[in-house]
């Protein structure tokens, strides 16, 4: 079961354009200061790993059984032609028997018209099994990374998630699409063609595969290459999807244009390309003239025959007939191409478990937010929320001090609370543990008497609305956006939670009305229109504990008035914290509390902490300092 919070935006651990050719850009991948998600150190390919690929295919072994039947009565087929060409040269040309000529003959035109079908089966089946090995692996790494909690995101670049999903599984679908098919048909090819040239004969056979495996060991070699410029290059296709996107977002656009980055970002993102053209070339070139002289002994191979074949006759041995020696070396060229196949699809395999081992990274990604299996769900949330003696550290395995040091907090069914504090005190990091975004590392956070641990990831993601300062919203229309907190929302529920948040009228008098796309990142909306639609948003999911992260801070005080009532609508009757930057918006709330270093320092109403005279007085002097009068 997954829980994706609905409205948050994980915080980015870097804003604007990245992955810059500039040494001096803080935004370059090598001078990115924040702590970054690495992948393990990359492992040998392992019989586990062959073994892995492998069982993604068995939900299909039925239709791949279908396959192997298509395969082997096209081998046989195929098998068949050169003996009935046999026949032909040595019996019924030499004997005038056009009877028996006529319908040799029509042998033949069968087997290629049944070689044909079954290649189309083949074609139609294998492509589907592997279209949806395909479909298996993307569902498989989205379903992952849905259960990862916020800090990976925090760690990880956005476009190296893209990479993983779209580049790496992209490039696996030639194997997983054909290499199944193409192992059992060469295999099976090969098998049964040796089988018939040593029926014809052994001596033609054994001058035949002398140097079979030369060629096998000179394949292993180029696949090993291969894999690793493959692992190269897909780093390097990795970095530029990061590039772009969030050079390419609206955020990234508008600081390169008004940095006059654009033609620097431009040029950069060039040399990056470049890079890739390199390893393009390199990965496509890597051993082509070892596979060019296998190819070109191969061809040459039927000389080599006919040179034996006329050395055995002329020292005594038993003569060769023309219809087994054209018959042989008909063989032995259909050999020639499924050998040459298998050594390739061979190339292929390894490189593609580079590609393999990437992905398997993804699905071996420890998942440290999960349901227990015994996790409590509850129907009604009364809204009673409790912070018991909590300790948390975004890194306590490398030692990092805490965030947080031995906060305990009551908050009533239908209470507010107001946190307040210098920036970096932990105040938003206080909000992030209610939903369960983290998980604390001492102590517990309890919503009506049970840990948040213990609860259904269902009954935290109904219980729990977020409205952060930085809104998401997705490219697509204004009710499309709300509906995202509740699926089955009518159309009338929709305008009325619009009406509570204040911004039905103005939804309402634009061209599109509620379908209005509201572009990337909402970038059509004003901040203060966002906030109201991720109000709305929030109303419509109808959650008993409410959570706002300096919903207002960014806003100038005329539109912050606008969203301030839109928040008491939703926040009359819930549960409600608020991580406060300006004051003016807590001096209503049950409870406020000061924190500093993580720790709370102050607490009470606004009034019994002004009169303290305090950390919480001196925030409201310099509020008040800072905020102009609304004219």
């Amino acid at each position: 079961m997954n829980y994706t919070p609905y409205v948050l935006t994980p915080p980015c651990p870097q804003t604007g354009p990245a992955g810059t050719r500039d040494p001096r850009s803080p935004l370059r991948p090598e001078n990115d200061l924040t702590s970054r998600w690495t992948p393990p150190k990359k492992k040998p390919a392992t019989p586990t790993d062959v073994r892995r690929i492998v069982r993604l295919f068995r939900p299909y072994r039925g239709r791949l059984a279908v396959v192997g039947v298509l395969v082997a009565l096209s081998s046989l087929v195929s098998v068949a032609s050169p003996f009935l060409l046999k026949a032909i040269l040595d019996t019924a040309i030499p004997q005038g028997r056009t009877g028996l000529l006529s319908l040799l003959a029509l042998g033949m035109i069968a087997t290629a018209v049944a070689n044909g079908v079954f290649g189309v089966l083949q074609t139609l089946i294998s492509t589907t099994v592997g279209q949806r090995v395909m479909h298996d692996l993307r569902t498989a790494v989205y379903e992952r990374l849905q259960r990862m909690s916020l800090a990976f995101f925090t760690k990880t670049r956005t476009g190296e998630v893209q990479s993983r999903i779209a580049n790496d599984i992209g490039g696996m679908q030639a194997t997983v699409t054909s290499t199944a098919t193409s192992l059992v048909s060469n295999a099976t090819a090969v098998i049964a063609s040796v089988v018939a040239m040593l029926a014809l004969d052994w001596r033609l056979t054994v001058v035949s595969l002398l140097l079979l495996p030369v060629f096998v060991w000179v394949a292993r070699k180029v696949g090993r290459e291969r894999k690793k410029i493959t692992t190269e290059r897909q780093k390097q296709m990795a970095a530029m999807s990061a590039i772009v996107t969030e050079s390419l977002s609206v955020s990234g656009i508008l600081l390169g244009r008004t940095m006059g980055r654009s033609e620097s970002l431009t040029r950069d993102f060039g040399t990056e390309s470049e890079r890739l053209v390199d390893l393009e070339v390199r990965s496509n070139m890597q051993g082509r003239w070892r596979m060019a002289v296998i190819g070109i002994v191969m061809s040459a191979m039927p000389a080599l025959l006919y040179w034996a074949a006329g050395l055995t006759t002329g020292h005594g041995g038993p003569a060769i007939s023309i219809g087994t020696l054209v018959a042989f070396v008909s063989l032995q060229q259909g050999m020639f191409r499924p050998t040459v196949s298998l050594l390739a699809t061979g190339v292929q395999v390894q490189t593609s478990l580079a590609l393999f081992q990437r992905i398997f990274e993804y699905l071996d990604l420890p998942v440290d937010i999960t349901e227990k299996p015994d996790a409590r769900h509850i129907e009604r949330v009364r809204g009673d929320v409790r912070f018991e003696n909590v300790e948390f550290s975004y890194d306590p395995e490398n030692g990092a001090a805490p965030t947080l040091r031995s906060l305990d907090i009551d908050l009533p069914a239908g209470s507010s609370l107001a946190v307040v504090g210098a920036t970096g005190s932990g105040k938003s990091t206080l909000s992030y543990l209610v939903p369960r975004l983290y998980d604390v590392t001492g102590g517990r956070v309890s919503i009506d008497g049970t840990d948040v641990r213990d609860l259904t990831f269902d009954t935290l993601s109904s219980a729990v609305g977020v409205v952060s300062q930085e809104t998401y919203l997705f490219h697509a229309s204004v009710a499309e956006n709300l509906r995202f907190a509740k699926p089955d929302a009518t159309d009338e529920e929709i305008r009325d939670a619009a009406r509570a948040a204040q911004i039905h009228d103005h939804i309402d008098g634009l061209p599109d009305g509620y379908d209005t796309l509201v572009g990337e990142r909402g970038y059509r909306f004003s901040g203060g229109e966002k906030q109201r639609l991720a109000i709305a948003r929030t109303i419509l999911r109808d959650p008993p504990v409410l959570i706002l992260d300096e919903a207002t801070s960014a806003l100038d005080t005329r539109t912050e008035a606008a969203v301030q009532q839109a928040i008491d609508a939703v926040s009359a009757g819930r549960t409600t914290l608020t991580i406060a930057h300006r004051l003016s918006t807590v001096r209503d709330a049950d409870q406020i509390v000061v924190l500093d270093a993580g720790r709370i320092v102050e607490r009470g109403t606004h009034d019994e902490l002004v009169a303290l005279d305090g950390r919480y007085a001196a925030l409201v002097r310099r509020d008040s300092l800072m905020t102009p009068a609304v004219t």
